[in-house]
């Protein structure tokens, strides 16, 4: 498993941010080469590393040692999901591109389901349809997914979920910023991509703490919605013929 030959192309490109989960990472680690393994298609492991404060990086580099398949991406400092999740985009050289959190909240054992849409999708991304978040976090995510439904006149009912899988050749048209992470399924619809949602498992949080709040998921992302509606407004449409 760990000590296959490096893969120069390999189909299958998982980028995994992390920030300051050094007791996840092993566990995951493990369980993405199971499923991807069992799955016998060519893959690379990408974790990018969000400017961690904890044991992290020394983590990742005592894996990488072992194994010629991880990659890993370095952000000097803390830059935010975004951020570390372009960083790893710009990496990848996969013909498709996996994305999951790094908390074991998202199941690798859901990737072969996502994957079995493409290619007849662009995207197919998870709805955590069973959350096991505290109620708090539930509640706030509802409303922030109901007024980001609103003024992107989407009908998205977890629009904000990490596990997703898509083609790479997409990411030519998508312009990301601060905060787009939540839209990526959006923004693939605006550029006439064809995406898909099916249901995924959720587990609680075993180690370490949650790094966005009520705040940012509730307030700080309904910002951001403003500027999707406005390219949603003024992108440009129309139907053209050659007249012979």
């Amino acid at each position: 498993m760990a000590n296959s030959n490096n893969t120069q192309s390999p189909e299958i490109s998982i980028v995994v941010p992390c920030y300051n989960e050094e007791e996840n990472v092993p566990i995951l680690w493990r369980s993405l080469h199971e499923v991807m393994d069992a799955l016998g298609r060519d893959y690379e492991l990408l974790f990018v590393n969000d400017g961690s404060s904890d044991g992290t990086e020394a983590v990742l580099t005592g894996l990488k040692a072992q194994d010629s398949r991880l990659r890993i991406i370095r952000l000097k400092k803390n830059s935010g999901l975004s951020s570390a999740l372009l960083a790893g985009f710009q990496s990848a050289r996969g013909e498709y591109i996996v994305t999951l959190d790094a908390d074991l909240q998202n199941d690798p054992q859901d990737i072969p389901a996502l994957l079995a849409y493409l290619p007849e999708y662009d995207m197919a991304f998870g709805w955590r349809k069973d959350r096991k978040d505290n109620l708090i976090r539930v509640l706030s995510t509802k409303i922030a997914n109901g007024v980001r439904n609103y003024l992107t006149q989407e009908n998205i009912p977890d629009i904000a979920c990490t596990l997703k899988a898509f083609k790479r050749s997409c990411l030519n048209s998508i312009k990301m910023y601060k905060g787009m992470h939540r839209f990526l399924p959006t923004l693939f619809r605006i550029e006439g991509y064809k995406t898909i949602q099916i249901p995924v498992r959720h587990h609680h949080r075993q180690f370490g703490q949650a790094k966005y709040g009520v705040w940012n998921r509730l307030f700080v992302s309904t910002a951001d919605c403003f500027a999707v509606r406005w390219m949603i407004r003024r992108r440009i449409q129309f139907e053209k013929e050659e007249i012979e």
